[in-house]
């Protein structure tokens, strides 16, 4: 029999009751500490597990199988000060009634650290912040080292689950996969949306070609060579985007460039139906963004563009979806909005639209039965 080594603090899952797993970011992010809620289930299985999130990062988690509750965060200062303030107590006192035993904080959010002080779990954990601020380090029972130098890259998944690890548990391979439940009223809404934009049941191809960060988005003429492409292929394309102005101005310009009629959706989705279109595709295009993150989740095959991020770090987990990068830039990944800030990033622009188009197919010949 072979033992492995364990932290000599390592805590006794059967003793927990309640764990609150706290994420302060963006949705992708959020989608992606999905494992978390998992692994401490497996590990714990008499546990209560809640969640702490953005208030619009919700659907990201609720429905997740292993959650009992998810309290929700708002985000920024919206309303007035004692709306505010009254919303905060409100938080405080359920968190508070719930008496956690554990509080695992993913992120450097000073929240976080308040909360593991003031509601005084029995175990805490987080990871070392290398700024010399003692008051992080008093505020938890555990932390754990992150790579150094910093920018080594290693998956979110597997850097979320490293706090676990730091516990004493550890996830198996099959419990690592992010998981987003998709609501069966969203899946009868979107129906019926797609059917009136034009769609009479065929296989489909989900697009969606933007990104709230707009550095990260390819060209319209890349795009429009692709949706032709994969429509060559037997597929009608189902186009999504945000109701933001520069992704609808995005979609414009790839509409009028591309031969394919596309049943156009941009804008009249939810989060909900967005994920429950996804999961009804049979191919999935896009950028490092969410949407890709909720195809990996729903095993959709597909390709996603990745830029200036990395996709070592970011990239889709999922062997189904195939991140597609530039090789002839070795400055990426660099990590800032557009070559020298400028929101533009060369590696996009210059992309090979036969690079992408042979990962599509090489997804739909691997994974789509004819």
């Amino acid at each position: 029999m072979t033992f492995f080594a364990q932290p000599p603090d390592a805590i006794d899952p059967g003793l927990v009751r309640r764990a609150l797993v706290i994420k302060l970011r963006h949705h992708g992010d959020v989608l992606l500490s999905s494992p978390v809620l998992s692994v401490l289930k497996n590990a714990a299985p008499q546990a209560e597990i809640d969640a702490l999130v953005y208030a619009d990062t919700a659907a990201m988690l609720r429905g997740h199988p292993a959650l009992s509750r998810l309290h929700l965060q708002p985000r920024g200062r919206k309303g007035a000060w004692y709306e505010r303030l009254g919303a905060e107590r409100a938080l405080f006192r359920a968190l508070r009634e719930r008496r956690y035993d554990l509080v695992v904080h993913l992120t450097d959010h000073p929240r976080g650290a308040w909360l593991a002080t003031v509601l005084r779990p029995r175990w805490s954990v987080a990871f070392v912040r290398y700024t010399g601020q003692w008051w992080w380090s008093r505020a938890f029972t555990h932390l754990a080292p992150q790579p150094m130098p910093v920018d080594v890259p290693r998956a979110t998944v597997e850097r979320h689950l490293d706090l676990l690890r730091r516990l004493g548990i550890h996830p198996a391979p099959a419990e690592r996969a992010p998981t987003l439940a998709v609501p069966d009223a969203a899946r009868e809404s979107v129906r019926a949306k797609l059917r009136q934009a034009g769609w009479q049941g065929e296989r489909y191809a989900l697009v969606h070609p933007g990104s709230r960060w707009m550095f990260k988005a390819w060209t319209p003429e890349g795009n429009a060579r692709v949706i032709d492409h994969v429509a060559s292929r037997g597929l009608a394309i189902v186009l999504t985007a945000a109701p933001d102005a520069r992704e609808q101005q995005l979609g414009d310009a790839i509409l009028r460039q591309s031969r394919t009629r596309c049943i156009d959706l941009r804008g009249q989705l939810s989060l909900e139906e967005l994920g429950a279109a996804i999961e009804q595709a049979t191919l999935f295009f896009g950028v490092d963004s969410v949407p890709m993150h909720m195809a990996a989740a729903l095993g959709v095959p597909g390709a996603a563009l990745f830029g200036p991020s990395d996709d070592r770090e970011w990239g889709p987990w999922s062997d189904k979806l195939r991140a597609v990068a530039s090789m002839v830039h070795p400055c990426r990944p660099c990590r800032i909005d557009g070559c020298g800030g400028s929101k533009r990033s060369d590696c996009l622009v210059v992309l090979p639209p036969a690079q992408v188009i042979a990962a599509l197919d090489e997804a739909l010949d691997r994974h789509v039965p004819r």
